[in-house]
């Protein structure tokens, strides 16, 4: 299946878009642990904790799953192909990878902290606070710049389509010259 262009450009769009909301997203939340976990302040702490709880209840997710599902639908109905470039490749499963970690690791992680301080104790694992923010962060920044610089080539699974790709060609291409 191959996208025309309209709805290839349309979800481009949508993946670029969703992409770097994800990535502004997570910046906010690294400020936000910078912030609850540099402050004496207790009520700067719980604000910034009880945002972080909004942002990842409310907004990691959906803007996990557009990306992900925009960029399938772009590897899937393009020439790039899912598995023919090692670079698309690498970006669909870190992608699943930190859209799974933020469902699993992330949201629960910024669910306990918000507890404790709406308990009115303060945070003791700022370390876990600012950790999945900076992991996801480093992650997406990586992605992007696959995405530019497309490294690494063909896969094997690329290397074998280009290959019968060529022989139909040169099939094709066969003359009779006597």
């Amino acid at each position: 299946m191959k996208l025309g262009r309209p709805a290839r450009r349309a979800t481009l769009v949508v993946h670029v878009i969703g992409a770097a909301c994800w990535l502004g997203l997570t910046l906010g939340l690294v400020a936000l642990a910078l912030t609850a976990i540099t402050t004496d302040a207790s009520a700067a702490v719980e604000a910034s904790v009880r945002s972080m709880k909004v942002y990842a209840d409310w907004l990691v997710l959906p803007l996990a799953l557009l990306t992900l599902v925009s960029g399938l639908v772009l590897s899937l109905g393009t020439q790039w192909g899912l598995a023919r470039h090692r670079w698309v490749y690498t970006k669909f499963w870190l992608t699943l990878a930190t859209t799974l970690a933020s469902a699993f690791a992330l949201r629960p992680g910024v669910d306990e902290s918000a507890a404790t301080v709406s308990a009115g104790n303060p945070v003791t694992d700022t370390a876990g606070l600012i950790a999945g923010p900076l992991i996801s962060l480093s992650a997406y920044l990586f992605m992007m710049v696959l995405s530019v610089l497309k490294p690494w080539g063909l896969t094997r699974r690329g290397q074998k389509q280009r290959a019968s790709a060529h022989k139909r060609v040169d099939a094709g291409d066969v003359r009779q010259t006597a």
